[in-house]
């Protein structure tokens, strides 16, 4: 792990971004807080001006002299940096200040001038000038370096508060960083093993206590689902090959046998109508796998509308009627008198109500009763297709409806096994649920239900 991709990492920027906003704010404190005092100690030195000003304005001439003289010695220093007294023309009488600094007025108002001395720097002060007794002019001063205290005081504590919270923050990130390396080349690790052909291999996960264990979380379920479905390929595959083969052996053998052994015409025409029935019958099952893997890859979202699944219902039993009546077997529609709604494909809903009508005639034996059940349900619209059939055990329920899958009692009965898969892939393919039980809803009972839900039709947004 080297030192650039420690600090490449998005961690560490981002414990980088937290740091520079802290530090913003801190400074924004501090400024505000300069900003404060000082507008706090212009407000006060213009208070002291005036108060002492307005204290010597009250003192008679001899001993406001006399102050002004001696005020080294009191606590008037302490208080005003500059004092000095002029008469009415300007002119110096006593005090600190020899001259009335430029564009300084007895007005009472408190000014800041910038003042030079002959062998200091300039520097700014606050003057105070008012009219004392006799026509006299009084000049107060205050410096400034209390504000200059209160800047250096302040830059200091931003100094001393900024370099340890930027370091602690530094190290933070670097250390939150080399965890977060650490985990995340755990998973590259896995990841290249699985990469590698090791599909049972998982990312590392705990509890899901962090972004970063949750996706890796949803990434070992999506690799689950990868497993099981390139299994079920694996499967489909065998599947393929074992229900193609019977048939296409079948084809070969009669063509040998019709061109080695045949010498009527009819006996050879025989031989391939036969040959022709079985790639019929691989035909339909290629076509079918097509069907399935088209409907199970969302392409016929497209043609989704507004149908009326009893009208739907109605059809498919007036196609099968005379299908069941040449086997007895009684086919029943109960419908709501009432349109029951569903947002679908016709073409596609025909055809899963064609699969179970024509699955439960070939599984019912003669003299049976198949039934088609549409209704509304609290959830929404739902169709039924109950047959007295054979019945599918209740361990086999769920292996039904993959492809090829056909149970022991059904080897009898002509078919591939696709017929289910394409029903389910199709209820899929609208959001319903596809779910096997009893006849009745007893499990040890006879025959099978199909019940299809439907998901409650969107209603229609009002606009006013």
């Amino acid at each position: 792990m080297s030192r650039i991709e420690l600090f490449r990492t998005a961690t560490f920027r981002l414990t980088l971004m937290v740091a520079g906003a802290m530090v913003a704010a801190m400074l924004a404190q501090f400024l505000l807080l300069y900003m404060q005092m000082t507008h706090f100690e212009a407000r006060r030195s213009e208070a002291m001006l005036h108060r002492e000003a307005e204290i010597l304005a009250r003192q008679p001439a001899a001993r406001l002299e006399y102050l002004i003289q001696h005020r080294a010695t009191d606590d008037l220093r302490i208080v005003i940096n500059d004092i000095g007294l002029f008469d009415a023309d300007g002119h110096y009488i006593v005090g600190d200040l020899q001259l009335i600094p430029d564009g300084l007025k007895p007005d009472h108002v408190v000014r800041q001038i910038t003042v030079r001395a002959p062998e200091d720097e300039p520097y700014a002060m606050r003057f105070l000038a008012v009219p004392v007794d006799q026509g006299r002019i009084l000049v107060l001063g205050r410096s400034l370096h209390m504000l200059g205290e209160l800047e250096v005081m302040t830059r200091r504590a931003m100094w001393l508060s900024i370099v340890p919270t930027v370091a602690f923050a530094l190290l933070m990130g670097v250390v939150l960083s080399h965890r977060a390396l650490s985990r995340v080349k755990t998973m590259h690790e896995a990841i290249d093993r699985i990469m590698g052909g090791d599909l049972h291999e998982r990312l590392p996960v705990a509890r899901e206590r962090d972004d970063l264990e949750r996706l890796a979380g949803s990434v070992n379920r999506m690799l689950d689902r990868l497993e099981h479905l390139l299994d079920e390929i694996r499967n489909v595959g065998n599947d393929i090959a074992h229900d193609l083969r019977t048939p296409l052996t079948r084809v070969r053998v009669r063509l040998e046998r019709a061109l080695t052994t045949s010498t009527d015409i009819d006996t050879l025409r025989e031989g391939i109508a036969r040959a022709g029935d079985d790639l019929d019958q691989c035909f339909s099952v290629i076509t079918a796998l097509l069907r399935i893997g088209e409907i199970e890859n969302g392409r016929r979202r497209a043609g989704f509308g507004t149908v009326d699944l009893c009208q739907i219902a109605a059809d498919i039993v007036d196609l099968y009627e005379p299908i069941a009546e040449t086997k007895a077997i009684g086919l029943h529609l109960v419908v709501p008198a009432v349109p029951v709604w569903a947002h679908g494909d016709r073409d596609l809903l025909v055809e899963l109500y064609a699969n179970l009508i024509d699955n439960a005639i070939k599984f019912t034996p003669d003299a049976g009763t198949v039934k088609l059940v549409v209704r509304v349900t609290a959830t929404g619209p739902e169709s039924s297709v109950v047959d007295t059939g054979i019945g599918i055990a209740e361990s086999e329920r769920v292996a039904v409806l993959s492809r090829f899958y056909r149970s022991d009692k059904s080897r009898h009965v002509p078919g591939s096994g696709l017929g289910l898969s394409l029903v389910s892939a199709i209820a899929a393919l609208h959001g319903a649920t596809l779910s096997i039980d009893a006849g009745d809803g007893r499990a040890a009972s006879p025959g099978t239900r199909f019940r299809v839900s439907f998901p409650e039709m969107p209603r229609p947004v009002v606009r006013h």
